[in-house]
């Protein structure tokens, strides 16, 4: 199967914003500019994520993910304080091709099921943000006793038909991805797993491809210490297939 090199825009008050393991929070720039950009530079995907609508109780920006779905044709992954298939329709309607669902899935996870058998499976994607091996809500603000292995399966069973995973832990750290993690995820589910948090090389994406059938990045190419371009050439010598 081809490899995927997804590019990930956090986005905080309209701004895309990066941080080491969801705090520390600094500015990046323009969505609609940045994923333009990538998308220019090769990204097979762009991934929207509203970081803070859940912890606020709020709906996502959808003006502003509508602005970023306008300026692309690859396709985009849109999330964050989605609570309803209602939630789930205005943001397609808004542009997304995918809808990532965490805090609500884990407090409803019927709502993956209600959106599978309204959208298809192929649209839903169930967002897992893990710390010690736990599944964390809003943002990574609120601890569960939830397995993050087991919620993955969950997530697939209820009708979620790819995993975001992120490791909090890794998150921002430029240490490499949590392989383990994405491993035992990856063969505990029959659809695809994008791997997330910790890409601090081309080399670390290539690692993880190895298990995951995406590699998501953000801090690297956003501060220029490689490009989506590098990042595949990389991936190709390893011996991976990637999409050119």
């Amino acid at each position: 199967m081809m490899r995927r090199i997804v590019v990930c825009l956090d986005v905080d008050g309209g701004r895309v914003v990066k941080g080491v393991r969801f705090e520390s929070l600094r500015d990046i720039g323009d969505p609609a500019e940045l994923a333009e950009r990538y998308e220019a530079q090769g990204a097979d995907e762009i991934v929207f994520l509203d970081i803070s609508a859940s912890a606020e109780g709020r709906a996502i920006l959808l003006d502003t993910a509508r602005r970023t779905a306008e300026r692309l044709f690859v396709p985009l992954t849109i999330g964050g304080g989605i609570r309803s298939v209602d939630d789930i329709a205005r943001t397609l309607r808004a542009g997304a091709d995918k809808v990532s669902i965490n805090s609500a899935a884990v407090a409803r996870p019927t709502l993956l099921t209600d959106a599978a058998e309204r959208f298809g499976s192929q649209c839903v994607v169930a967002s897992i943000d893990a710390k010690d091996g736990h599944v964390y809500t809003h943002g990574g603000r609120t601890p569960t006793t939830l397995d993050a292995i087991a919620w993955a399966r969950t997530c697939v069973e209820h009708g979620a038909g790819e995993i975001l995973l992120t490791s909090i832990e890794r998150d921002g750290s430029r240490e490499g991805y949590d392989v383990d993690l994405t491993r035992a995820v990856a063969e505990a589910v029959s659809v695809p797993v994008v791997a997330s948090g910790g890409a601090g090389s081309p080399q670390h994406i290539a690692d993880v491809l190895a298990d995951a059938d995406a590699a998501l990045v953000a801090g690297i190419v956003h501060d220029g210490i490689t490009t989506v371009g590098e990042i595949k050439a990389a991936v190709t010598r390893a011996g991976i297939p990637c999409r050119p």
